[in-house]
């Protein structure tokens, strides 16, 4: 691209010059004329014009101006002293002006007025024009390759930082096809093992069923990566977003801890719910999907027997959700890549490393910022805050989301009073 475009600006640039420099030399030789027509003109209106004193007319390129008479002969009888002898074409210049060369190469203007039956005739040195010209033509060969190194480098960094982010997501394109295709084919390949075992091995209704459950286990694992991707998918390619209506994020959070009780009392965790107000502008499935996401992932990665705690609130003028785990937290160097798709920054089974980039896509979309760091309890914490809507008032929840934190709430001071297995 850089180099197709260099060629064309120099196209572009020689066609201009080439036009520059006609111009150029037609400008300086009209000047040249209209010089040498008034030289003719003043020597037309002197007391004696055929004498041969007449005065030297010499102008700011300090070229001198000779004149000459042609006698009905057809001789050409200089007039101002030093002019030099001028060929017989020259009295051509009666029908317009024209530029002549003398046989040591000098190349003059000349231009012919009638005057008492015959012509006088003015000339002039072209070396100061032509010298001019030289001067503009070695001015554009110097500045025409500094121009085009200067477009070439210019459209090169430019053309480099445009295509980074495609090149950018066609690599991440090709991760996720690799990163995806690996996902799918693990469920699949134990299914495929499951089924032929079974098949091959004598009836055993024990085995069967065995064999049965990991087929469940490994499809429905199959379909949350295969939904997932496709929520994504509609997610990054769907031309109208749902429109936002105003939320409190407290009572969704609320409500995802209530729907988490039953998962994280099979491990004995305890889920803490602070549920302050905290108004939001967003779409309800976004942000229950999100605040569903994070409460999963931090009672996944939570030790048996650990704590997860999801608080809200506005601080700052910024509505915040905040939830932390005391499991092995995230280390600093696996952050900045936390919401690539398929990537998991550990080993724990369950995930396949969706769910992340689906909260961040939600964050984005939402005007949200994220903060990833150590919480208190050793783990990992996850806050994001909102700006704050004009419309969210200080009166937080509706009685009726009030009513659907208090049960979650209650679940989990009981699960709080339950000891770890």
């Amino acid at each position: 691209m850089a180099v197709v475009a260099t060629v064309l600006i120099a196209a572009l640039y020689v066609a201009a010059a080439a036009l520059i420099d006609a111009f150029a030399a037609r400008r300086v030789l009209w000047e040249v004329d209209q010089r040498l027509s008034n030289r003719l003109s003043v020597v037309a209106s002197l007391p004696d014009p055929l004498a041969k004193t007449i005065p030297d007319d010499v102008g700011t390129d300090g070229a001198p101006v000779y004149v000459w008479r042609v006698s009905p002969a057809g001789s050409l009888l200089p007039l101002t002293d030093g002019a030099p002898r001028l060929p017989d074409t020259a009295t051509d210049s009666a029908s317009g002006p024209l530029s002549v060369v003398l046989p040591g190469g000098a190349a003059y203007r000349v231009t012919a007025r009638r005057f008492r039956g015959g012509l006088l005739l003015a000339a002039q040195d072209l070396a100061g024009p032509s010298h001019i010209e030289g001067v503009l033509l070695a001015g554009e060969l110097v500045l025409g390759p500094v121009l085009l190194l200067a477009v070439f480098g210019g459209v090169l960094v430019i053309g480099l930082r445009a295509a980074a982010p495609a090149e950018s997501a066609r690599r991440r394109l090709q991760e996720l096809t690799a990163d995806a295709s690996h996902e799918l084919r693990t469920p699949l390949t134990v299914i495929e093992a499951e089924i032929e075992l079974a098949r091959s091995g004598a009836p055993d209704p024990a085995a069967d069923r065995e064999a049965l459950d990991h087929v469940a286990r490994e499809s429905r694992r199959l379909k949350a990566i295969v939904q997932d991707l496709l929520w994504l998918a509609r997610f990054d390619a769907a031309p109208r977003r749902p429109a936002p209506v105003l939320l409190d994020v407290g009572a969704v959070a609320a409500d995802a801890a209530y729907r988490f009780d039953a998962v994280a009392a099979s491990r004995g965790i305890t889920i803490e719910t602070d549920a302050a107000p905290a108004p939001l502008l967003a779409p309800a499935e976004w942000l229950d999907r999100l605040v569903g996401t994070l409460v999963d992932n931090a009672c996944r990665y939570a030790p048996d027997g650990g704590r997860v705690r999801v608080a809200t609130g506005v601080r700052d003028g910024r509505s915040v959700l905040c939830v932390e785990d005391d499991g092995p937290g995230v280390p600093p160097d696996e952050r900045p890549r936390l919401f690539d798709r398929f990537h998991r920054a550990s080993e724990v089974p369950g995930g396949a490393g969706l769910g992340l980039a689906i909260a961040d896509a939600v964050v984005r979309s939402t005007g949200g910022r994220w903060r990833v760091d150590t919480s208190a309890l050793g783990g990992a914490r996850f806050q994001v805050s909102w700006r704050r809507p004009a419309r969210g008032g200080p009166d937080g929840p509706s009685p009726q989301q009030r009513a659907t934190s208090a049960p979650s709430s209650s679940r989990s001071r009981r699960l709080s009073a339950t000891p770890p297995p």
